[in-house]
């Protein structure tokens, strides 16, 4: 006999296998789809900065890792250098003990949501589709499944390619995020392996021209084009495996849901990294998803059109929200006029000076949003 299955999540990364565990704790029979691995050219060198949202919903899910996978960060700088006096914004939680964020190294998160679906009796790996109330795709980007239901997908693409790195420093990062602005590039170091370490993930946004030189470059001749890019913050730097960019892009899928389908993470939405948003919204899926199918009425099904709306419209306006402020944020610091720079400077020595939007920043990074979910059997 053809098993049923109340919920099918179509996906292998982290949105996929946290939905599925947190699902499967509702005590929803739940088959996970997972596509196949492509070749790795090389050590997986994704990291990603999750909220204190995202930190909750993880840990509430048992999955959360720890140091040196995991390192919280205690202060963030944004920088925009200028001939005369560099422009910097210091941004750090109002309680000591309480991280503005936490940078994930990607494959020890991964591993530790595999290792709990592989013990939850209650999910299913299937190779192939299968029937089920509601299907859930969290294929990402590129989602081939959300183009066969017909769901169109809009992109604006940016002009800029994400450079992303991990380089080892002769200085410890000390827990600071440090971000800088200069000519219309974003470069971002994000400290890594534990509080007192010295590896640090970079994310450097710059045109497609120049992201293609830099992937170019030998190992040092790359490391040394960072330094020079941050002033050398960090003094020496070497790197550790291979440098990858993408292309950046601003996108939404114009339906979310339909009748026994719903999108969740970047199937559903994309956005530029310049405010380290991106997982962190698709975890705010996860968990909204999951009370909205809790508190359901107990007659609707889970493919409910009615029921997967509200999911819809909850999710639709956070990211709403957030991507107009990324790309408003985008476009100011992404333009190379020398009066729009100057504009800048002055504006983060003002905002420097403010702090009820200083107090305001920090909020919107540790995601003060309640995307947590309530308790539930295990």
């Amino acid at each position: 006999m053809n098993k049923t299955y109340d919920v099918a999540v179509l996906g292998s990364g982290v949105v996929a296998h946290a939905l599925a565990l947190l699902l499967a704790r509702e005590r929803l029979r739940v088959a996970l789809l997972r596509q196949p691995a492509s070749p790795a050219a090389g050590p997986d060198i994704r990291a990603y900065a999750l909220n204190q949202a995202a930190h909750d919903l993880l840990t509430d899910l048992r999955v959360w890792p720890q140091a040196p996978a995991v390192t919280p960060v205690r202060q963030m700088w944004v920088c925009e250098p200028d001939d005369e006096r560099a422009a910097t914004l210091k941004l750090q939680p109002p309680v000591a003990t309480q991280p503005l964020a936490w940078i994930v190294d990607v494959p020890a998160l991964e591993q530790h949501l595999q290792q709990a679906v592989a013990y939850q009796g209650t999910i299913e790996p299937v190779d192939q589709p299968v029937p089920a109330a509601l299907t859930v795709i969290c294929e990402g980007k590129h989602s081939r499944t959300r183009a066969q239901y017909g769901i169109e997908y809009e992109v604006q693409a940016y002009a800029h390619t994400a450079v992303a790195a991990r380089l080892r420093c002769a200085l410890p990062h000390e827990g600071v995020a440090r971000q800088w602005f200069q000519n219309g590039d974003v470069l971002a170091l994000l400290p890594m392996d534990g509080p007192e370490g010295n590896l640090v993930a970079l994310v450097w946004s710059v045109q497609h021209a120049r992201a293609a030189e830099l992937l170019a470059l030998s190992a040092p001749a790359f490391a040394d084009a960072v330094g020079q890019a941050c002033g050398h913050a960090l003094g020496a730097m070497s790197t550790e495996g291979q440098p990858a960019g993408w292309p950046l892009q601003l996108s939404r899928a114009r339906h979310w849901v339909r009748p026994g389908v719903a999108l969740a993470g970047d199937a559903a939405h994309a956005m530029h990294p310049l405010a380290g948003q991106g997982l962190n919204m698709g975890l705010g899926d996860v968990a909204e998803l999951g009370r909205v199918l809790r508190e359901r009425e107990y007659w609707r099904s889970p493919g409910d059109w009615r029921l997967l709306r509200r999911y819809e419209r909850a999710r639709r306006a956070d990211f709403d929200r957030m991507a107009t402020l990324t790309d408003g944020l985008y476009g100011l610091f992404g333009h190379s006029d020398t009066r729009i720079q100057a504009l800048r400077r002055w504006g983060l020595r003002a905002f420097d000076q403010l702090k009820p939007l200083k107090h305001l920043a920090i909020r919107q990074a540790q995601g003060s949003g309640p995307v947590r979910p309530a308790p539930g059997p295990l």
